[in-house]
């Protein structure tokens, strides 16, 4: 695991870079950031959208939140839902069968050790079922406005592919981010980066020709670009 040089890499630069592009792009936000802000920052809402959000599109995630949070608005009314009901009010989600039983334990377990409400500290929502650092990151930073700095699969690859830094996993991603990359940028980058993932810097045959940080992208790992 190592990290690059903070000194070298001009983040305001880069940062306002993404935030013209983003800006310019008129796209909707990413799902967790809709129903965050349906929900008015709702730590349950935003928990179960956010678990739902694993490895599912933005698209399904936002159409299941909304189907079970109108049946299970608090951990109570989802505690008193079978299993089977909640998985089928999130399918066709990925492993939706799991992530139903995943948030049945997680209910319960609010209900017996936290009065019903949604933890406020990492170490609290690391502790419940399913729930890794990307989720309990993006809950503390949606939910709570809490510091903190969710890195999934699109941060991973462009921080590794900008050589920010070099990493092999999105967690030691994370731990190396939370060292050199200025704390008013934690809750933007994921924000940012999932979107420039989707649309321009793509796992395989990147738009580089189209980049608006190209010249702060060292392009480790681009055989192909377009």
């Amino acid at each position: 695991m190592k990290k690059a040089n903070a000194v070298r890499i001009k983040w305001d630069a880069i940062f306002t870079a993404l935030e013209k592009w983003r800006e310019n792009l008129q796209a909707d936000d990413p799902s967790v950031n809709t129903v965050a802000e349906h929900y008015r920052r709702e730590p349950w809402a935003v928990l179960v959208s956010t678990i739902i959000s694993l490895r599912t599109k933005d698209d399904v995630t936002l159409a299941a939140s909304e189907r079970l949070l109108e049946k299970a608005g608090s951990p109570s009314r989802l505690n008193a839902m079978k299993e089977t009901v909640i998985a089928k009010l999130i399918y066709p989600a990925g492993f939706y069968r799991n992530k139903a039983a995943s948030l049945k334990k997680i209910a319960a377990i609010l209900l017996s050790q936290y009065g019903g409400k949604v933890p406020s500290s990492m170490d609290d929502l690391l502790s419940l079922p399913g729930v890794g650092r990307k989720t309990a990151n993006l809950v503390l930073t949606e939910a709570f406005d809490l510091d903190g700095l969710c890195v999934d699969i699109h941060v991973h690859r462009i921080s590794n592919r900008c050589g920010w830094l070099s990493s092999k996993t999105p967690d030691e991603t994370e731990m190396i981010l939370r060292e050199i990359l200025p704390l008013k940028y934690w809750k933007r980058i994921n924000y940012l980066l999932v979107l420039y993932g989707q649309k321009l810097c793509r796992p395989v045959s990147p738009f580089c020709s189209r980049c608006v940080i190209e010249k702060y992208c060292a392009r480790n790992g681009v055989e192909k670009s377009r």
